[in-house]
């Protein structure tokens, strides 16, 4: 008997999934085959992560709130721009930003009256673009995602305003508002080019994510499979490029290979913007711990991302089971969309979601305090670019649950500062002060990746 096609089957999944991981897919797929699969639950009423949950006590959370309001709670990594540009096109009258949005037919997690409530002091809005957009127009892509914060931070100037330093972010959380930072999310942004990096720059990117889920010319991804084994020759020559304009270079979603290509040739601390701990749960997007000890020594952050499937070894396998399932049914009845969607109904009532919660979070914290140290963590949500947040952090107003529980662990007021916002303050700080030394002593570059990387061709 044929269970599906396996040419189009592990084509298709090679291509979006590197190796370890279409490895660990399609053993899973043949245990759900067979029913071998107790890793995911059948229906029994009870989840368990859920079921186990204990939010810490009031007190603690009104200790946090205080903390909250004494240094700013920097989140890395917030998707609401392309909330507005996949569900709206970017017409901001179309989403009402200073009322909740949890009411939306498909509720966001982020909106003014949360982010007070939460209370954020500063945080970067992501201006990704999808990979399959890369190529000509990726730049004025990126563009309008950045038009885009501007306008949001016009629109709102009570709630909003935008930084450029770290010192923008301490002025401003103190005089009440929410710091708004902006971050690209993948080098396909820069369409390959250095003089758009620096463009880029100066309409007020702060990171550039070096990869997204695929590799880019220069640089390759977690979840792709390998192609330079890291970093290009121009692929150093951006990090270089990155230092001397201050721009923070951010290591969530490359491979380990860029990792450590990228720290071999930086001259400033580094940041993941949305990343866990690997030794945790083996996802490619975590930070392995011979990177964590390297991060120590580059004196970078972590930030610890809330995705389930990241944090969580219970969520995470029944998101690869729940991928082969689909992915399967698919390939019985390709041209039956209507058939594969009761078949996946049909699975989740069999195998309901699992959900992370806070407390998953702050173990990933835990492991990078153990390996690399309390000075090296930071917290990067990915709000509103994910769809099932860990119970205990539903959305922007719950930041303070994170660091109540941090505080019932035995975390000091100091060092849960540090996670909140003091370590990423530190690294931006050390990102402006080696741009500053680079830009007395060394020019722009004006290298091609054709020159670099062997792929011109003159007459």
């Amino acid at each position: 008997m044929v269970l599906f096609s396996t040419t189009g089957f592990f084509t298709s999944l090679i291509r979006a999934l590197n190796l370890r991981m279409a490895i660990i897919q399609i053993i899973l797929i043949i245990l759900i085959l067979f029913g071998l699969l107790p890793a995911v639950g059948k229906a029994d009423g009870r989840q368990p992560a859920p079921g186990d949950y204990h939010p810490p006590p009031a007190a603690l959370v009104e200790q946090a709130r205080r903390i909250l309001t004494e240094v700013p709670l920097i989140d890395g990594h917030n998707d609401v721009p392309w909330q507005y540009r996949d569900r709206v096109q970017n017409h901001l009258d179309r989403i009402d930003f200073g009322r909740s949005t949890a009411g939306l037919s498909k509720p966001m997690h982020t909106d003014i009256p949360r982010l007070r409530a939460g209370h954020v002091g500063g945080l970067f809005w992501s201006v990704y673009i999808p990979v399959e957009l890369a190529g000509p127009g990726a730049v004025r892509l990126t563009l309008e995602q950045i038009d885009l914060v501007h306008r949001l931070i016009e629109k709102y100037p009570d709630d909003l305003e935008l930084a450029l330093t770290a010192d923008d972010i301490v002025r401003i959380h103190k005089a009440g508002k929410v710091a708004s930072l902006i971050g690209m999310e993948g080098g396909h942004s820069i369409e390959n080019s250095l003089g758009a990096l620096r463009q880029l720059y100066r309409v007020g990117a702060r990171y550039m994510t070096i990869t997204h889920w695929n590799n880019v010319d220069w640089a390759d991804a977690a979840t792709a499979l390998p192609e330079h084994d890291g970093l290009t020759a121009f692929g150093e020559e951006v990090i270089r490029e990155m230092n001397r304009l201050g721009m923070l270079v951010d290591l969530s979603h490359v491979s380990a290979a860029t990792m450590h290509d990228v720290l071999d040739v930086t001259a400033a601390p580094v940041i993941f913007s949305h990343s866990s701990a690997y030794a945790l749960f083996q996802y490619p997007r975590n930070v392995p711990d011979d990177v964590l000890k390297r991060v120590r020594k580059n004196k970078g952050v972590v930030m610890v991302n809330f995705v389930g499937s990241f944090i969580s070894e219970e969520v995470g396998l029944h998101y690869f089971a729940h991928e082969g399932e689909q992915t399967r049914l698919k390939e019985f009845f390709p041209a039956d969309s209507a058939r594969v969607r009761r078949g996946m109904e049909a699975w989740l009532e069999e195998h309901p979601y699992p959900q992370a919660t806070v407390a998953d979070v702050a173990d990933h914290i835990d492991h990078i305090k153990k390996v690399a140290g309390i000075d090296y963590i930071g917290i990067g949500s990915d709000f509103d670019g994910i769809s099932r947040p860990p119970i205990g952090l539903e959305d922007v107003s719950a930041f303070p649950n994170l660091i109540a529980e941090l505080l019932r662990r035995g975390y000091s007021e100091q060092e849960v500062k540090k996670v909140a916002g003091l370590n990423l303050l530190r690294v931006f700080r050390e990102a402006e002060k080696v741009a500053s030394r680079l830009q007395r002593t060394t020019a722009p570059s004006d290298a091609l990746i054709e020159e670099l990387d062997g792929q011109l061709t003159t007459d």
